[in-house]
C-alpha cells in the first residue's frame, strides 16, 4: 500500500495544474512551451488521479469495516475442526 500523500501535496499540484490550464486559457500560447506544459499537465493528472485513487480505496475499506462486510482485525482466527483420519 502506498502511503498517504500529504495535503499540501495534492493541493500544490492541483494550483500547478489550475496555473498550466490558466496558462493555456490565457491564448498567448508558444507551440514549444505548449509541448512543455502539456506534458506536465499530462504527469500532474495521473499523480491527482491515483491519489484519489487512494484516498477512495482506503474510504471504501473504512466504510466496509463500519457496515460489518470486512472482518475486524482483532478478530479471532478460528481454524477448521480436524477430521478423523
Amino acid at each position: 500500500m502506498s502511503t498517504p500523500s500529504k495535503p499540501s501535496d495534492f493541493t500544490q499540484k492541483l494550483s500547478e495544474l489550475e496555473a498550466i490550464t490558466e496558462w493555456f486559457e490565457s491564448g498567448e500560447v508558444d507551440l514549444n512551451q505548449a509541448l512543455t506544459k502539456f506534458e506536465r499537465g499530462m504527469e500532474l493528472t495521473e499523480e491527482l488521479k491515483k491519489q484519489l485513487q487512494d484516498v477512495e480505496n482506503r474510504v471504501q475499506k473504512i466504510r466496509a469495516k463500519f457496515d460489518g462486510t470486512a472482518p475486524h482485525q482483532d478478530a479471532e482466527v478460528l481454524e477448521p475442526p480436524l477430521l478423523p483420519e
